[in-house]
């Protein structure tokens, strides 16, 4: 009986010590204070600042996407500029996987790609028309925290 007993309580202490496992990933943005995110239109990208803590995984990595507004002006074939249609863009940025810092916090920065070129049509008259972006008018930025390959955290922040 003893014996059986005490199958039993290491069969009950490792199936509790398994989840303390899996929830060791904890990572989270810092949402208030100095280190809360900040994201900033420049142009044509979104480049974001922040904080995140509590990292317990072998690697971690931030994402960024935004989604907004592009102006777009369309050029001829003899050269000559016209408005195009405002179209909806979205622009991604990655810090790539890293290795999780000792001290398990990290300040970031990090830049969305441009927006990638638009077809001719719809934006302009026609395909013999050149879509030109001249400028993005960014709202939100979505950042997501990845440790090892899983997603820890995500918030949203507005774009200023």
């Amino acid at each position: 009986m003893k014996r059986y007993l005490l199958v039993v309580i290491t069969a009950f202490v490792l199936a509790l010590g398994f989840p303390s496992a899996a929830l060791a990933q904890s990572g989270h943005f810092i949402e208030s204070g100095a280190g809360a995110p900040e994201c900033f239109d420049i142009g044509l990208q979104v480049q974001c600042t922040g904080k995140v803590a509590g990292l317990g995984g072998t690697t971690f990595e931030i994402t960024v996407a935004a989604t907004g507004i592009a102006t777009v002006v369309c050029h001829n074939p003899a050269g000559h500029i016209a408005p195009g249609q405002d179209t909806s863009v979205t622009v991604s940025g990655t810090t790539t996987p890293l290795p999780t810092p000792r001290n398990g916090q990290y300040v970031f920065m990090i830049t969305t790609d441009s927006p990638a070129p638009l077809p001719p049509t719809p934006t302009c008259p026609n395909d013999m028309w050149t879509p030109e972006i001249t400028d993005v008018t960014f709202t939100t930025a979505t950042l997501s925290l990845y440790e090892n390959g899983s997603l820890s955290d995500q918030v949203v922040v507005t774009v200023q």
